[in-house]
């Protein structure tokens, strides 16, 4: 006999609770193991057709595995080192841009020459605040950088983690099945499918349009002459999965450089923003729909605000959870939804047969 559904709720309720307690109290732990658990999650499927072209399991992890090393060796050669140069000349520029940008201000605004204008006043508390700001950040990532056990041990533990988690996924997929109730696996499992293909489709597409986004606007960048192309193009790419944000904050930065570096040359300008405009296009038209697809069942609103919420909870691993949590909410929510239109709430007494009238009124 099938427990009653208030008792199962209350059970599954508690252990949401104790995955979100585990979540809070372990998060810096645990990161190794979400990362390494998310690589596993997008290599399955090619370790799937690895297998399916006549490799063990064994040998088509090995395969990726040293097809992952030496990607990871190419981009450490060819990339890397340039991505830091230009990350640290941006830097090392920076005084000279906020000089070049304060001599531009005052030779357009000669108001702010005026110590006592409210424009200058209000640019100095900007100023402050973004200092303020910005020292809070500088001491937030070093104490968090010292939080982890080392950057070193957390690069060696992903890759031995995704390595095992790899190889023993179907595995483990079994074993969460066998401990599914009885009574209600083939919901969850069905639930489970629907899970995974809003996931397949919104995270992995999601990547590979980051990846080919941010490899563009670098490429472009680079070509069209802007000093520090690669970052900008690093920086837009790698935030593209946050909607609107990716194209507005390395537009943003790119036109900016732009503007201090070809101050007065007006085409060059208009390329660096032609740059952004095209990849827009790209991403909308081509990209997204190609890779992402209009179906997922993510909307943009929902994924900000669990993007939003989870990291003002759990800090960096909330967000890395963040879009998986959503897609599962939002399955489960379609499935009660349905659930709803099925029930009596919904549907009333209309079309069904009158309940027979109690004895005494008959008679009557």
């Amino acid at each position: 006999m099938a427990l009653p559904a208030r008792k199962q709720l209350a059970y599954w309720g508690i252990a949401a609770a104790v995955f979100l307690i585990l979540l809070w109290a372990l998060g810096n732990v645990m990161l190794p193991f979400l990362v390494g658990g998310a690589i596993a999650y997008f290599l399955d499927p090619v370790a799937d057709r690895l297998e399916r072209a006549g490799l063990s399991r064994v040998g088509a992890t090995v395969t990726i595995s040293l097809v992952a090393l030496l990607i990871a060796v190419l981009l450490i050669l060819a990339i890397i080192p340039t991505l830091i140069q230009q990350l640290t000349g941006l830097i090392n520029a920076a005084p000279e841009i906020a000089q070049r940008l304060q001599g531009f201000l005052v030779e357009r605004f000669p108001e702010l020459s005026d110590s006592t204008s409210t424009m200058r006043q209000t640019l100095a508390q900007i100023a402050g605040a973004i200092q303020a700001k910005g020292g809070q950040l500088a001491e937030t990532l070093l104490s968090s950088a010292m939080s982890l056990v080392s950057a070193v041990i957390f690069i060696v533990v992903v890759p031995v983690v995704a390595f095992y988690m790899l190889l023993d996924w179907d595995h483990m997929v079994a074993r969460i099945d066998s401990l599914l109730p009885r009574d209600h696996a083939p919901t969850i499992r069905r639930l489970g499918n629907e899970i995974n293909a809003v996931l397949a489709g919104f995270v992995r597409g999601q990547l590979s349009v980051c990846v080919l986004l941010g490899s563009f606007y670098a490429i472009a960048l680079m070509l069209a002459g802007l000093q520090f192309g690669l970052v900008v193009g690093a920086i837009a790419g790698a935030i593209t999965f946050i909607p609107y944000v990716g194209s507005l904050v390395g537009g943003t930065l790119a036109i900016g450089l732009a503007l201090f570096q070809f101050w007065g040359d007006w085409v060059a300008i208009g390329i660096i923003a032609a740059i952004f405009a095209a990849g827009q296009f790209i991403e909308g038209n081509i990209l997204t729909p190609k890779l992402v697809g209009n179906s997922v069942g993510l909307h943009p609103v929902w994924l900000l605000f669990a993007l939003s919420a989870f990291g003002s909870v759990f800090g960096f691993v909330g967000m890395l959870v963040a879009v998986p949590v959503a897609a599962s909410i939002g399955v489960l929510t379609r499935f009660l939804i349905q659930q709803y239109h099925s029930s009596l709430l919904y549907q009333g007494y209309s079309g069904r047969p009158a309940d027979p009238a109690p004895k005494d009124e008959a008679a009557e």
